[in-house]
């Protein structure tokens, strides 16, 4: 195992490497020029100006030597300085990486849960109407896109309906609580403010429970699919045979089992919620990493462009790894190489 985790982690760097010199070279080649979300179009005409935000930023040198000198600063952890924000992009990704977290937190519990309870439930009646119906529910949240399912969420809920509140973290002229962990819901919780932990909870309910459809279908369905085939083994043949109650039968041996699979799809969906609810983050004007790169893509801002493409890469080498050890835990006819 520890041989197994060095030789994991050493290649880390090496891949990090890889996937900074890709978006490096692609935010290079898009044929726009950053300099105008810098200077505005007013002083786009303004020589001066130009020379002197070129300067500032690095822009009059050469791809190469942008290049290096983003390594080098990039090695004392300094991801540079963001062109739209003009502040430190570490400050900028602490400030936002709590609200992705919240959120995707969030919405793999509910898709977690609702997959594994709705596989389950899918399972012990196959073939019949429930069936049916459980898989089209499934098959529906992992078809539709997310922000079709968001916008008509937030159609339905809260414009027709009003049973949620509207998008954003926190009410309008309503201050954020004591930031401890940078969620809201157990900040306000740690500062005692039970109210507001309400309204938080409130408004994040909607968002990640339109995340957490999406991928509550796949782990139903390989719940599903997993149970129905420990269902034909021999041990679970053996434990009817003994006279264990269907219950204890379903519990103990098949569901235990049939979960194995499920840890792969739940670290590689935690994965993809962290760095992929940029339509989500945008629509519920969530303030996270999601629409923090949608910005920077628009302004072509490549210090911040970079550093999200650089936490994307971390999240998933470390999902990854998680769940390759977990699985291991989890069945130990598994030998890690």
């Amino acid at each position: 195992m520890k041989r197994y985790i060095l030789a994991r982690l050493a290649i880390v760097p090496f891949l990090l490497f890889g996937i900074v010199t890709v978006a490096f070279i692609i935010s290079r080649l898009i044929p726009a020029d950053p300099l105008t979300s810098i200077v505005g179009e007013r002083a786009m005409g303004n020589p001066e100006v130009i020379a002197a935000a070129k300067s500032k930023w690095g822009l009059d040198k050469s791809v190469p030597e942008q290049y290096w000198a983003y390594l080098s600063n990039l090695v004392r952890g300094d991801l540079g300085t963001s062109f739209r924000t003009k502040n430190s992009v570490v400050s900028d990704l602490a400030e936002r990486i709590p609200a992705t977290l919240e959120l995707a937190v969030t919405a793999m519990i509910i898709g977690g849960v609702g997959g594994v309870l709705l596989g389950k439930f899918s399972a012990r009646r196959k073939d019949r109407p429930a069936d049916h119906a459980a898989r089209v529910f499934a098959l529906v949240g992992s078809s539709l896109p997310v922000f079709w399912t968001g916008l008509a969420a937030l159609f339905l809920l809260y414009a027709r309906l009003g049973v949620f509140p509207g998008p954003g973290r926190l009410p309008s002229r309503v201050d954020p609580p004591p930031q401890v962990t940078g969620f809201y819901t157990i900040d306000a919780l740690l500062d005692g403010d039970v109210s507001l932990f309400w309204q938080c909870l409130a408004r994040l309910i909607l968002p990640a429970a339109v995340l957490g459809w999406a991928i509550m279908g796949s782990i139903s369905r390989l719940v599903r699919a997993s149970m129905l085939d420990e269902m034909h083994s021999d041990y679970v043949r053996t434990a009817r045979a003994k006279g264990l109650r269907e219950r204890a039968v379903m519990r103990g041996h098949v569901l235990r089992n049939a979960l194995l699979p499920v840890l792969t799809i739940v670290g590689f969906s935690f994965a993809t919620l962290l760095t992929g609810a940029v339509l989500t983050e945008t629509i519920f004007e969530w303030n996270g990493v999601g629409s923090y790169a949608v910005a920077a893509t628009r302004n072509l801002d490549y210090p911040a462009i970079n550093a999200v493409c650089l936490f994307g890469g971390v999240v998933f080498l470390l999902s990854n790894l998680a769940t390759d050890l977990l699985y291991a835990l989890a069945d130990p006819k598994v030998r890690l190489t």
